[in-house]
């Protein structure tokens, strides 16, 4: 029996005893053949690195390559995990996976490994849940199903950067004021709920404007085109993001809104509450089922 086979064989035992509720799989590895047991097997896209070029070590900074070697294994090991948090994350916020354990397999070119993952202790997750105490569970997902949109397919082929600003709408508007007319003035609500999917394409054609929309807690959108009228100072962010980051926090710390993202270069997606990143997702494609 070949190594690929033994891999997807014991994913498939340890998913069936641990009763998981999906096998996610980055690689190629096959399971053709193989009765899952009804579990659902997802491909899912990673940027892994291989340990292949660190099987010859030259031995720097005093290190024996064998040293060299179980670091980068261990790094290799961690960088798996995050990526197949983010990626169980995005199948939750797209309502795939609610709960239960995820068994993740790896494949890269140098090495395979099999990670057991719960949702339930999924920190992106669990921070997302934290939202839900200011703003309903629904609204957070649309809008960061919207955001994953525009992630991934831009306007017109071209990337572009968003913020929302979700929750205690009536502060958020009066620290702030429009860049522009705002497009939503005059509306009625059903044209700017968030909740319907048949919004969305006009909300990514308004995220091309300068400037953030307001979004009340139950998903109607209040402006869009808005600058917000804060102070960044002391304001504690990643080095390098820019001005749409910096005030998406400050209005975090200033209200009790939440602050959603998407930086225009990298697709990353953060979200700010009380003036913290408490989500970093970097752009990737949603898992493909297979089984």
């Amino acid at each position: 029996m070949d190594r690929a086979r033994i891999i997807a064989e014991t994913a498939v035992r340890i998913s069936k005893e641990l009763d998981a509720a999906a096998i996610m799989v980055s690689g190629d590895l096959s399971f053709e053949g193989i009765d899952t047991g009804g579990i659902p097997v997802y491909y899912i896209s990673m940027r892994p690195k291989s340990i292949i070029d660190h099987l010859v070590s030259t031995g720097k900074d005093g290190k024996t390559p064998l040293k060299e070697l179980g670091d980068q294994i261990n790094r290799e090991a961690s960088g798996n995990s995050e990526n197949l948090q983010q990626a169980a994350a995005i199948e939750y916020v797209l309502g795939n996976q609610e709960s239960g354990i995820i068994v993740g397999v790896v494949e890269t070119r140098g090495s395979s490994s099999i990670i057991v993952h719960s949702l339930d202790e999924n920190p992106l997750i669990k921070a997302m849940k934290e939202c839900h105490e200011r703003i309903k569970s629904e609204v957070m997902s649309a809008i960061l199903k919207i955001s994953f949109d525009i992630i991934m397919t831009g306007r017109e082929g071209k990337k572009m950067g968003a913020a929302f600003i979700i929750g205690d709408s009536e502060e958020v508007m009066k620290r702030s004021h429009q860049l522009i007319l705002n497009p939503y003035a005059g509306h009625d609500e059903a044209y700017r709920n968030v909740l319907d999917k048949r919004n969305w394409e006009s909300i990514k054609e308004f995220a091309q404007l300068d400037g953030v929309f307001v979004v009340d807690e139950n998903g109607i959108i209040h402006a869009a085109g808005r600058y917000l009228d804060v102070d960044g100072k002391n304001i504690d962010i990643e080095k390098g993001l820019g001005g749409r980051h910096v005030s998406a926090a400050a209005i975090s710390r200033d209200t009790v809104a939440i602050a959603v993202t998407i930086s225009e270069s990298g697709g990353v997606l953060r979200v700010y509450k009380d003036a913290k990143e408490i989500i970093c997702m970097e752009c990737m494609k949603p898992a493909v089922r297979y089984i």
